[in-house]
């Protein structure tokens, strides 16, 4: 079976190098700081999965997603934000993001997130690696 790829786009490095510290035991994983570099590495790569936050440089996280959408990815994505209202129920199923979560992150809900989206399953007791505070603050 093929390593599934993951795409983290955050402008907070800690938040960054804390989900690759998490996720690199168990997926390929790419990090990038805004939408211009994800876009421009990835949107023609194969990805499994994009987390991206919704407030980022440039454009927001919902308009990244979007943008990869259009040029035909069909992957899994995940949104995460501290700021709720700023994202409806009708934006998350028009472009089809699987799942959303508000901060501070519950890691272990993420992490099963993450294994259903990309898996079909949940990792009850996987093991995770670097919950450092930035993204549990």
């Amino acid at each position: 079976m093929t390593e599934k790829k993951i795409v983290i786009v955050d402008d907070d490095d800690c938040i960054r190098k804390t989900f690759f510290m998490i996720l690199h035991d168990h997926y390929r994983v790419f990090l990038a700081k805004d939408p211009k570099e994800a876009l421009s590495k990835f949107k023609k790569a194969e990805i499994d999965l994009i987390i991206a936050d919704l407030k980022l440089p440039y454009i927001n996280g919902l308009e990244m997603i979007s943008r990869f959408r259009e040029s035909g990815y069909k992957g899994e994505a995940i949104l995460i934000s501290a700021y709720p209202d700023l994202v409806t129920p009708e934006e998350l199923v028009r472009l089809s993001i699987g799942h959303f979560f508000v901060k501070p992150l519950d890691l272990k809900a993420l992490n099963q997130s993450i294994d259903h989206l990309l898996n079909g399953k949940n990792h009850q007791n996987k093991p995770m690696k670097g919950q450092t505070s930035c993204l549990m603050e």
